[in-house]
């Protein structure tokens, strides 16, 4: 079996995002933000062997959840990130994270310029599983489930 270590983010404002993982879902900024301009690299470098030559400037940062999962935040200087229509399900999808008080961090995503996306879903009759979907101020989708994902389905009939 493998584990997830960290997931790979995209955002409009580096800062902002911090700001908004930290305060409101309370993920610890760990390194960064750090600043890579291709020009000033000497030689083959690790951001343009995985992103390609036509990245120029970009920044990104790392930070953890409670349970050392890390989100690893990156905004595209140039070329600019395109902005995110909600219609695009391609590659990165969501992110789920496990709320103590699912319908009170839903709620405080909306209040603080997200989005909550859908109703609370009960996703096992019988059971107190529940899932939301929410969305944060830069168009990505957060999906917050009672339970783990195991707990959730790994014993569901």
């Amino acid at each position: 079996m493998t584990a997830i270590t960290h997931i790979g983010l995209s955002v409009p404002d580096i800062e902002a995002a911090i700001k908004w993982y930290g305060e409101v879902l309370g993920f610890k900024l760990i390194a960064g933000p750090y600043t890579f301009v291709s020009e000033l690299e000497k030689e083959h470098n690790m951001t343009n062997d995985l992103l390609g030559k036509n990245i120029k400037k970009m920044r990104n940062a790392h930070l953890v959840s409670q349970n050392q999962v890390g989100l690893e935040l990156f905004e595209f200087q140039e070329p600019k990130m395109e902005e995110r229509r909600k219609q695009d399900y391609q590659g990165y999808f969501h992110i789920c994270l496990i709320a103590d008080d699912l319908e009170k961090l839903a709620d405080k995503i909306a209040n603080s310029g997200g989005e909550k996306r859908s109703e609370i879903w009960n996703t096992w009759k019988g059971k107190p599983y529940y899932l939301v979907y929410c969305e944060d101020p830069f168009g990505n989708i957060i999906e917050l489930y009672s339970h783990s994902t195991e707990t959730m389905y790994a014993n569901k009939e």
